[in-house]
């Protein structure tokens, strides 16, 4: 089997499911950190051709993260393309099963048996909390309806004030965003690296949790340690 992802999530998935598989990957691609295959080019841009010229048994996409044209090009020159939709927690790990049997793995790895255990019984707070998610500033993007980083939040007790706008990912004003008065404002590391100095300033006294990018948005062999690791970063924004 000879696999290509057009995913960083996914390729962490494959190298931690079918080691030897994956013969390219995107430049976005960060693990694991030894990864070595060939580079593709970004998400959004990816060389058709030389993924065309690796002759991949399989191109693993995202309806999210990529883009249609692109995917259309890879199957118009023949290739087998697997996209998932991730939306929720129990899709990612619906699409993840499929994924796994797509890449011809034999039995399911331990990685999601315990990414499953994991989430059987996430670990809550005290009581529940509002919270504005940024996702990107100049201009200030956030977390809207139907997006998997919120369900991963709203199942470790955390409300996205945002979760019923219209968009998956409204411009909101920042203004606006203070106006809201969450009680709690999260701050991922990516697409956007929100830092402790690129972020907190911006609004004022509200407690704000700095959260790892790869551990709120990738779906793979992150989701077994993801509800500690947020539900710690959570807890510390109050102490």
């Amino acid at each position: 089997m000879r696999v290509v992802s057009l995913v960083p999530s996914l390729t962490e998935t494959v190298a931690a499911t079918v080691p030897g598989a994956l013969v390219g990957a995107t430049d976005w691609c960060s693990r694991p950190r030894d990864l070595d295959v060939v580079r593709i080019g970004g998400t959004k841009n990816p060389d058709v051709g030389r993924i065309v010229r690796l002759a991949p048994d399989l191109v693993l996409a995202n309806e999210e993260e990529n883009r249609a044209p692109d995917l259309a090009a890879l199957r118009e020159a023949g290739l087998r393309v697997l996209v998932t939709e991730v939306r929720d927690v129990p899709g990612a790990f619906r699409e993840l099963e499929r994924l796994v049997a797509a890449c011809g793995a034999v039995r399911r790895p331990r990685w999601l048996e315990a990414a499953r255990a994991a989430w059987a019984r996430p670990p809550l707070p005290d009581r529940r909390r509002t919270a504005v998610v940024p996702v990107w500033r100049r201009p200030w993007m956030v977390l809207g309806r139907d997006t998997f980083a919120g369900d991963v939040l709203a199942r470790l007790g955390v409300d996205n004030v945002y979760a019923d706008h219209p968009q998956r990912y409204p411009r909101i004003p920042l203004e606006e965003l203070r106006a809201a008065a969450p009680a709690l404002v999260v701050l991922p590391d990516e697409p956007y690296r929100f830092t402790a100095e690129d972020g907190p300033e911006a609004f004022g006294g509200t407690p704000c949790a700095l959260v790892g990018g790869r551990h709120l948005t990738w779906y793979g062999p992150s989701l077994a340690e993801a509800p500690r690791i947020i539900a710690g970063a959570l807890r510390a924004a109050f102490r």
